[in-house]
């Protein structure tokens, strides 16, 4: 208990047009983290709202120091604001949650207790979710079976944004597009311990969802760049050579076999579709094997330009500062 009470706590709360919803999450929030015992920080960070979202987090931060503002210029997305959260975070621990209250604050001290036994990262699963039946949940669950398949990360329910990870997990982690809900995934390439929780889920009370089923499309384009990059992003050529080597393996054999029908059995070539086949296959063979030599000089220059942000801030506001200003 005496380690756990000396941790320090970041709790991470993208918010957009989630004005309704802020007062209580915030005394939510702050009820757990006492309960919890550690000393914490608070940040929202408003992903380009257009409601009254901002003025009320300004509100609650004269009136809160732990709270620690971070507004983005527009609405970057989820991802985005996740990552300005993990930039920005302090504590040793990271906890991070949706604003619109589905995500219960009560459910810190479970994903706490797995951290403390020596877990990296703890993710939720929302055993028993409040949201639509075949908008929400089946699209998710299809989801979260594609991604374990693929990723070879086994959880229940990667869309919970209620997670609880070490905080040189988190800055270690580089997001975008709508890489947010394979978090999980992309440290599991960092060599952490990954646990699952069961947590609480609590119906929509205010606003309305900002999901969309277009992000169902997104997140299948992002789960293949997640899936190169954790198996091939520093080694491409392996996988465009393989398919430029069996292109070009299949090409060359058709073309010896007409070859040889040609001059031992006199068939002629100028009739014979499969002759411009192989001459297809084996073209695409040596572009695959190109394009895997230019994705690796390509790959060295990603790992050098790791730096780049996703998001521009409009301002930050830190424990201290006037609010005023």
């Amino acid at each position: 208990m005496e380690e756990q009470a000396t941790r320090d706590l970041s709790v991470i709360i993208p918010v957009y047009n989630e004005a309704q919803n802020l007062e209580e999450l915030h005394a939510q929030i702050v009820d757990s983290c006492r309960r919890v015992g550690n000393s914490f920080e608070i940040i929202f960070v408003d992903d380009g709202s257009q409601d009254d979202s901002y003025a009320v987090l300004k509100k609650l931060r004269a009136g809160d120091g732990s709270i620690r503002l971070i507004r983005l210029r527009k609405n970057f997305g989820q991802t985005a604001a996740l990552s300005a959260g993990f930039d920005h975070a302090r504590g040793e621990v990271i906890i991070t949650l949706d604003a619109d209250q589905q995500n219960d604050p009560n459910d810190f001290g479970l994903l706490l207790e797995k951290i403390d036994e020596g877990f990296d990262l703890v993710n939720g699963w929302r055993i028993k979710r409040k949201d639509k039946f075949l908008t929400k949940r089946v699209p998710s669950a299809v989801a979260n079976w594609l991604i374990s398949l693929i990723t070879r990360v086994k959880l229940h329910d990667y869309g919970c944004t209620l997670k609880a990870l070490r905080r040189d997990v988190a800055q270690n982690i580089n997001l975008y597009g709508e890489m947010h809900r394979f978090i999980p995934a992309i440290a599991s390439h960092m060599g952490v311990t990954i646990a699952e929780v069961k947590v609480n889920h609590r119906p929509r009370r205010h606003g309305k969802s900002n999901y969309t089923i277009s992000r169902t499309i997104r997140v299948v384009f992002d789960l293949l760049t997640v899936k190169f990059l954790l198996s091939y992003s520093t080694r491409p050529l392996q996988i465009f050579g393989l398919f430029g080597l069996v292109s070009g393996l299949i090409g060359g054999a058709l073309g010896l076999w007409m070859s040889y029908q040609r001059l031992f059995q006199n068939k002629g070539l100028s009739d014979r579709p499969l002759l411009l086949l192989a001459i297809l296959l084996l073209v695409t063979g040596f572009q695959f094997i190109t394009l895997g030599l230019l994705a690796e000089i390509m790959v060295r220059a990603y790992h050098e330009s790791l730096g780049k942000r996703i998001y521009y801030i409009r301002e930050v506001i830190d424990p201290g500062d006037d609010p005023a200003s």
